[in-house]
């Protein structure tokens, strides 16, 4: 209701030709905010590998990605109007993909695995990362305020769901390239491995984007919310790359000095 008029607002309403093009709206906000296009990638990629390999840097590094996923495979079972069995049962499956591996295996696990392989002091155990509160008193400014934001926007809406299935594999394979230029055999670590041989995200996205439209299509007053909540976790997103660039550049910065202050004839 408007406050000043007292008159009931019309919300518009999507047309099926609004809904049918629902999974191409998403995908052009995912192209807009494609991780890979962030400096982030190509600046650890060139990085010295003196300066790559300390263990500090990649701790700080691990504690900002896994952050990140951290939040979203958390968020994940929280989502809204996904409550009738056959719909229940396909986001089963995709928490037993990331959740329910073999062994007792976990994506979680797997990443604190392939950096602690090439050398990473890591800032927190895997048991640590718990609560959004709790988690966000580790993290910096751009870190935490995403952290706080994916349980929010995933209670709410599928929009931010569908987004960062579609993106994840960009910056999946953004990630594993930039660090195998410097440690052999990162990319082969199973946290990417496993993903890429099985499409694991590119299914997740296709499952995402099918079960919103489903959604949508019952309700397709949810539309304009579903897609505003898409792009500001979108935006979000690339804050963390930002902030995970910043770390790459002040490693660099200050390899860079203590190069310069070391006596002529020393390098």
């Amino acid at each position: 209701m408007d406050s000043e008029t007292g008159r009931v607002e019309q919300r518009p309403v999507s047309t099926s030709n609004d809904i049918d093009d629902f999974a191409n709206r998403i995908k052009r906000i995912a192209q807009e905010h494609r991780p890979s296009r962030m400096p982030f990638f190509r600046n650890l990629a060139v990085l010295p590998y003196d300066v790559v390999s300390d263990p500090g840097l990649l701790g700080s590094i691990h504690l900002i990605y896994q952050s990140a996923m951290h939040a979203t495979r958390a968020a994940v079972y929280f989502l809204p109007y996904l409550d009738s069995p056959a719909l229940r049962k396909r986001k089963l499956q995709i928490f037993i993909d990331d959740d329910g591996l073999a062994n007792g295996d976990t994506h979680h696990y797997q990443l604190t695995r392939a950096f602690r392989n090439i050398g990473a002091r890591c800032v927190l155990d895997d048991e640590e990362f718990g609560t959004p509160d709790e988690l966000t008193r580790r993290l910096d400014a751009e870190t935490a305020d995403f952290v706080r934001l994916v349980p929010k926007l995933y209670a709410r809406s599928l929009g931010p769901w569908c987004v960062v299935e579609v993106l994840s594999i960009d910056w999946m394979r953004a990630l594993a390239d930039a660090l195998a230029i410097h440690f052999q055999g990162f990319a082969s670590e199973p946290y990417f491995v496993d993903c890429f041989s099985q499409m694991v995200e590119e299914r997740h996205a296709q499952e995402a984007l099918a079960i919103t439209q489903t959604v949508l299509r019952r309700r397709p007053e949810l539309m304009a919310a579903t897609l505003s909540d898409a792009r500001s976790i979108a935006i979000a997103l690339d804050s963390v790359w930002t902030q995970l660039d910043r770390i790459v550049a002040d490693a660099r910065a200050g390899h860079s000095n203590a190069a310069d202050r070391l006596p002529s004839g020393i390098s």
